[in-house]
């Protein structure tokens, strides 16, 4: 025999559902009220910084575009100075660099620019010019390091005579290591430096070390074994076989005014 069906169990179901129904639409109208409120209180301010942060974004995007083009028009203005010094066209050389150097930046090519125009002066016998172009960029804080102590090798040797010797090595000493990219020229000023103070004990190992190193530029090289050897001090690397053992070195023979003659 069938069961009559459970109508207070269906009645219960009925309601269970209708109520869960009204309590999604008034969680609904709640959250829709919440963010009309919000929307309301903060809905201006929000679009503003949003809109803001878009002007911020597109502006920097242009900036990155300009910063780009000048610095590829710094590059070719370069280039085009480099070439006209290679002709001996001084004038033409500063024409081109000046307004790289005058831009407003601390970059390698703005500083390399205005250490060209030191040079050029110097050239053009206006050291007053140099030197101080040359302490300018040394006391850059935003110049690569590289550069800056360049600009102190350069400032030292155009302003050797007029220095003191102890000041000299006091500039470039840190700078006259090997290792350092401007060993060799701050190496050889020191070295002058402390002939000056009859310190050859100190000179002649120095000058020997500059001839050693091979990533010395050849010139300063040569100048500098003459120097050590003048000084005593062996400046020629040690031959070796190809096991690396040294070998004895050649004993040059002595010609004797004599033996010129005959």
């Amino acid at each position: 025999m069938a069961l009559p069906p459970d109508t207070n169990s269906a009645a219960a179901a009925r309601n269970a559902a209708q109520q869960d129904v009204f309590l999604r639409e008034v969680d609904d109208a709640v959250r829709q009220d919440q963010l009309e409120g919000f929307m309301s209180r903060y809905g201006k301010p929000l679009i503003a910084v949003i809109i803001i942060a878009l002007l911020a974004f597109a502006g920097w995007i242009y900036w990155q575009h300009r910063q780009t083009q000048e610095r590829e028009a710094r590059s070719e203005a370069y280039v085009q100075a480099l070439d006209a010094l290679q002709s001996e066209n001084l004038d033409a050389a500063k024409a081109k660099l000046a307004p790289i150097a005058g831009a407003d930046s601390s970059d390698a090519t703005v500083v390399s620019a205005r250490l060209m125009l030191a040079g050029i002066a110097l050239r053009q016998e206006k050291k007053a010019d140099a030197l101080k172009l040359y302490r300018e960029i040394s006391a850059d804080g935003k110049a690569p390091q590289v550069l800056r102590d360049l600009a102190s090798v350069r400032e030292v040797g155009a302003d050797f005579d007029a220095m003191k010797p102890e000041d000299v090595v006091s500039r470039l000493k840190p700078m006259a290591a090997p290792g350092n990219p401007w060993f060799g020229p701050a190496g050889e000023l020191v070295g002058m430096a402390y002939l000056k103070q009859n310190k050859q004990d100190q000179a002649g190992p120095l000058f020997a070390a500059i001839a050693k190193d091979e990533s010395v530029e050849d010139g300063l090289r040569s100048r500098a074994r003459q120097l050590a050897a003048v000084l005593g001090v062996d400046a020629v690397d040690d031959v070796v076989n190809e096991k690396g053992e040294p070998l004895d070195k050649p004993i040059a023979k002595i010609v004797q005014p004599a033996e010129v003659a005959n």
